[in-house]
């Protein structure tokens, strides 16, 4: 029994009732599909123009992503794709904001004078004008904390404590710095300052460098808000032996300035070919952006993004192609993200304003990071509740992983209290949101995951290839079958 076949029985016993009355049309069209028109050649060739060093990392509300954009727009034009955006074009623009601190900020603590954002993080941006005493507290427990006088100082203390179970260590630590300054700010305290020990000098190490960018949102979003407050000071581990000095005095001037960039959503779509059907849509997702250019690690400034996401960008092409070659009976829809990184900000705007009706999207199907670790492994999230909203969906995307790749799929990163909190990082995140069928296809983190390292050469193609396949005869099977998939009564995310 080849694959096609197998699809077609494993599929069969997914559909709902009203499909299975159209059981004698079904196999003729899903047999028909065209899976060899994916090849790995071509993958290859589009992810290492995207991800290499050309388009300079695609940092979201930069020309880098623009012209990355233009460039996905040729290859989309060429696979004979129909533009999808607005005002007869692929494109749909839409602006981010972006809060940051002012190069005129100053920071000295001591005879210490801090580049803010380098040798100092600022937690979260504020305006602030602050000079006060400095005094250090240690590992004292919070406990400890009440018994100290905070009132109009800066309080300085070492970062500790044990990871509450369900999180990630840097999830652990950006809950704990908040919970601690918030704490001491409501003691009193004008300024709080918290060094790093050795676990978190690691997620300085590897995540410093966004806090220099600022934070980011559609505009007017909370994230970009100008606040004023006592600021959040991150230390690295090296500052321990001065940090702790007695008499030290703390002065801040932090101003914020916000900023607006466009960014872009580009869309497509394959025409279905049945009369009733072609207006109902399934929506392949990814994202083009990634981190742009930063500060050299290794001697290597860009941070390519290879992985994340011109894997699902090199996929969706592959499966465009597909669908121009055989159309299936719904009409295929293909969404490239702006913004990603900067917060789900092109999949959050364009899901609350599709080029089609809302209503007519009957299921999201998202490639997020699909070319590294094991060759045969793979997750599928959206699989399990809370987080799944389409059992019939899952059904469906399972039977496809059956006939194609076979991929033994993990179970885990799906689950509400694994610590990294996967399932909400991505753009199927929004349209699950409003109760559209979604689901994500990944292999998931691994060490080069927003490094410089994230380079075309470390992607695995084949795999790639395998997992651009199940997610195309996943859409293929949605495509042809005469019901949609049916949505879970009474979803909710845990968060």
């Amino acid at each position: 029994m080849n694959h096609k076949t197998l699809l077609l029985a494993a599929l069969s016993l997914t559909l709902p009732l009203a499909g299975r009355a159209q059981k004698k049309a079904a196999p003729t069209a899903a047999a028909a599909n065209a899976e060899s028109a994916i090849r790995e050649a071509d993958i290859k060739r589009d992810l290492f123009a995207l991800g290499g060093d050309h388009f300079r990392g695609r940092e979201a509300g930069s020309l880098d992503e623009l012209k990355a954009s233009a460039w996905l727009e040729d290859q989309i034009r060429a696979t004979g794709a129909l533009p999808a955006g607005d005002d007869g074009t692929y494109f749909q623009f839409f602006q981010i904001q972006r809060t940051r601190i002012t190069k005129s900020s100053t920071l000295t603590i001591g005879s210490h004078s801090l580049k803010v954002n380098h040798d100092a993080l600022l937690f979260a941006p504020v305006n602030a004008s602050v000079n006060a005493p400095m005094v250090w507290v240690g590992n004292a427990t919070p406990a400890e904390l009440a018994k100290v006088d905070v009132k109009g100082k800066a309080v300085a203390m070492q970062f500790g404590g044990e990871v509450t179970p369900g999180l990630s260590f840097r999830r652990y630590q950006m809950a704990t710095m908040r919970d601690r300054s918030a704490e001491l700010m409501k003691a009193g305290a004008v300024a709080v300052v918290i060094v790093s020990d050795a676990r978190a000098q690691a997620v300085f190490d590897h995540w410093g460098h966004t806090y220099e960018r600022g934070r980011y949102d559609l505009p007017g979003g909370p994230n970009v808000r100008v606040n004023s407050g006592a600021p959040t000071i991150w230390l690295p581990a090296s500052a321990a032996g001065w940090a702790q000095q007695p008499g030290q005095q703390f002065v801040a001037n932090l101003q914020l300035e916000s900023f607006a960039y466009p960014s872009v959503n580009i869309v497509a779509k394959i025409p279905g070919t049945d009369p009733q059907l072609k207006s109902q849509n399934v929506l392949f997702s990814t994202h083009q952006d990634h981190d742009g250019v930063r500060e050299a690690v290794a001697g290597d400034s860009i941070y390519n993004g290879a992985d994340d996401n011109a894997t699902g960008c090199a996929a969706l092409l592959a499966i465009m192609r597909a669908f121009k070659a055989k159309p299936g009976r719904r009409t295929a829809l293909f969404v490239y993200h702006g913004a990603e990184e900067r917060g789900l900000l092109g999949s959050r705007y364009y899901s609350e304003h599709p080029t089609v009706p809302q209503s007519s999207i009957v299921a999201v199907l998202n490639a997020e990071m699909m070319g590294r670790n094991s060759p045969d492994s793979a997750a599928l999230l959206g699989r399990q509740r809370p987080h799944r909203n389409s059992l019939d969906l899952v059904k469906t995307a399972l039977a496809a992983n059956q006939a194609g790749p076979k991929f033994k799929l993990d179970t885990l990163w799906d689950r509400a209290d694994h610590p990294e909190g996967w399932y909400f990082r991505s753009d199927h995140l929004p349209y699950a949101r409003l109760g559209i069928p979604s689901v994500m296809y990944t292999s998931l983190l691994h060490v080069d995951y927003h490094t410089p390292r994230d380079e075309p050469k470390r992607i695995d193609y084949p795999k790639l290839t395998n997992m651009t396949r199940w997610m195309y005869l996943t859409g293929w099977a949605v495509a042809n079958r005469t019901a949609p998939p049916a949505r879970d009564p009474g979803f909710k995310l845990e968060r």
